[in-house]
């Protein structure tokens, strides 16, 4: 799959905005991941099996949103507010799913995109 940040300036301000992309041919339930500096990789945002809600870690919600477009088999990640702790790499993941409170993946990741929040 293919990822991209799609518009905002990146390094991006706080306060600031940027919006990601992730392209695959299995994209229904692709979810995004992110690894700050020194953390191990953690979920974001996945795709809760039993409602088909979207599921949000606390550190993104009301931030984030995760949307979807059929017609191009693309993920978006709309990130608003943006932090300095939200600098890290963003993955998305393919065949990922919720489970209990965290993400999980057992498909392919993403090549990652870079993103710096400064405050």
């Amino acid at each position: 799959q293919e990822q991209r940040v799609e518009s905002g300036e990146n390094p991006a301000q706080a306060g600031g905005s940027l919006r990601l992309s992730c392209t695959a041919s299995d994209y229904y339930a692709i979810g995004w991941f992110r690894q700050a500096p020194g953390s191990q990789r953690e979920g974001i945002s996945c795709l809760d099996l039993t409602s088909g809600y979207t599921y949000y870690t606390d550190s993104v919600k009301g931030r984030f949103t995760s949307i979807r477009d059929n017609g191009k088999k693309t993920i978006y990640l709309e990130m608003n507010d943006l932090r300095p702790e939200d600098t890290g790499t963003y993955f998305c993941a393919t065949d990922s799913w919720r489970a209990g409170d965290e993400c999980r993946m057992s498909g392919d990741w993403g090549q990652g995109t870079q993103v710096t929040v400064s405050s």
